[in-house]
């Protein structure tokens, strides 16, 4: 089955006039304080509050005139005050193997990647932080496209949104509730460094979090890091999630090549605050990825320094083959050398499974990601052209 792509006709999303405030990736906080300016009366801010978070982020309505448990007069008032926008998917393409990458275009004409994995127990949405990456990890086609600005919890928060209306989750008012969640799991680990966009990473993550909308539980969250030492006791103790390093190598000369990041905060510092990431325990395990790239990272004394290294933290090893891109410096190791890598580090005691390449036939796997206005190498003109700006 060849991939499947399809261009979204849709018309380039403007604001519209008046400066209305779009609702979508405001607090709890933020939107109680908006809505009182609005002219809610304080008393009334709590359970209106209540009302516009379920029918945004249980029901996904867009509609004002939609929320029928409000009067009219306060639907209009929303209408006159407030929008509901998310960014606009420009292109969908779809794997042999299911699996879903969305070019989504956000405020500015900037474009980023999202991705969904469905398997056949879970289905994990993998989204972006940052337009581009600033670390330039020399085997990611993501890092090869400069950084061009950090994302907003709008257009962190309307990933989630968009994907959930692609795929129809949005529960039916009426229908018997459904248990299966075909978007049962959220990661980071799209374009950009989620630790270097930290309070806009932490407030979307909050709204999917949160009972009364999206829902997901925070040990269905995991954000990946490349290792920004500063910022890892924060995401304990501010968001809650799981927590996946970017690790790839056992030796600083290695990382400081894969993972330029690690010429700032070495394995040692890195590991140090990893132990004492706050919570850690058995039943929390940290996700280390470790890419294999032939030649590279992938020998058996790697693999015994990696269980060496890992003594003392509550770990699994993700080992992703190299998922190959055009002009990519690296190969994937053989299978043989992945399996064996594996081995070592199983029989220490460590789960490490080796991930399933998922969508490589549309570039949506594990480090193609690279939003297409950058492949094309289009001019600011023609993307402010193409966004209506």
């Amino acid at each position: 089955m060849a991939p499947i792509t399809q261009d979204v006709h849709t018309i380039p999303r403007k604001l519209p006039e008046g400066g209305l405030t779009n609702i979508v990736g405001l607090t709890r906080d933020q939107l109680r304080d908006a809505l009182i300016a609005a002219g809610t009366p304080e008393k009334q801010a709590k359970m209106r509050l209540g009302q516009v978070w379920q029918w945004v982020y249980h029901w996904g309505v867009r509609d004002f005139t939609a929320m029928t448990n409000l009067a009219k007069d306060y639907r209009a008032l929303l209408a006159a005050n407030f929008t509901i926008e998310l960014p606009q998917v420009v292109s969908r393409q779809i794997s042999a193997d299911g699996t879903r990458k969305y070019l989504v275009r956000i405020a500015g004409g900037h474009e980023v990647e999202v991705v969904y994995i469905p398997e056949t127990d879970r289905g994990t949405l993998c989204i972006s932080s940052q337009v581009g990456c600033t670390l330039t990890c020399s085997f990611c086609h993501t890092g090869t496209q400069k950084l061009v600005r950090n994302l907003t919890a709008a257009e962190i928060v309307g990933q989630v949104m968009l994907a959930r209306d692609d795929l129809g989750e949005w529960p039916v008012q009426g229908a018997p509730k459904e248990e299966v969640r075909l978007i049962s799991n959220v990661v980071l680990m799209g374009m950009g460094e989620p630790l270097y966009n930290f309070e806009n990473v932490r407030d979307a993550m909050k709204i999917v979090m949160d009972g009364e909308g999206i829902a997901l539980g925070r040990r269905r969250i995991t954000l990946s890091t490349s290792g920004v030492v500063p910022e890892i006791a924060r995401t304990a103790r501010e968001i809650g999630c799981l927590l996946a390093v970017s690790f790839h190598a056992t030796t600083d000369a290695v990382r400081d090549v894969l993972v330029p990041i690690n010429k700032r905060w070495n394995i040692a510092t890195l590991l140090e605050a990893l132990r004492e990431y706050p919570g850690l325990s058995n039943s929390e395990r940290i996700t280390f990825e470790y890419v294999m790239l032939d030649g590279v990272n992938d020998t058996k004394e790697d693999a015994y320094r990696l269980v060496e290294l890992l003594r003392g933290i509550p770990a699994k090893v993700n080992l992703i083959p190299f998922n190959e891109w055009p002009g990519a410096p690296y190969k994937r190791s053989s299978g043989n050398r992945i399996h064996a890598f594996a081995d070592i580090i199983h029989n220490a005691g460590y789960a490490s499974p080796i991930r399933t390449p998922r969508g490589e036939d549309i570039m949506a796997a594990c480090g193609q990601l690279k939003s297409a206005t950058e492949r094309a190498r289009k001019s600011k003109a023609q993307i402010a052209a193409e966004a209506g700006l």
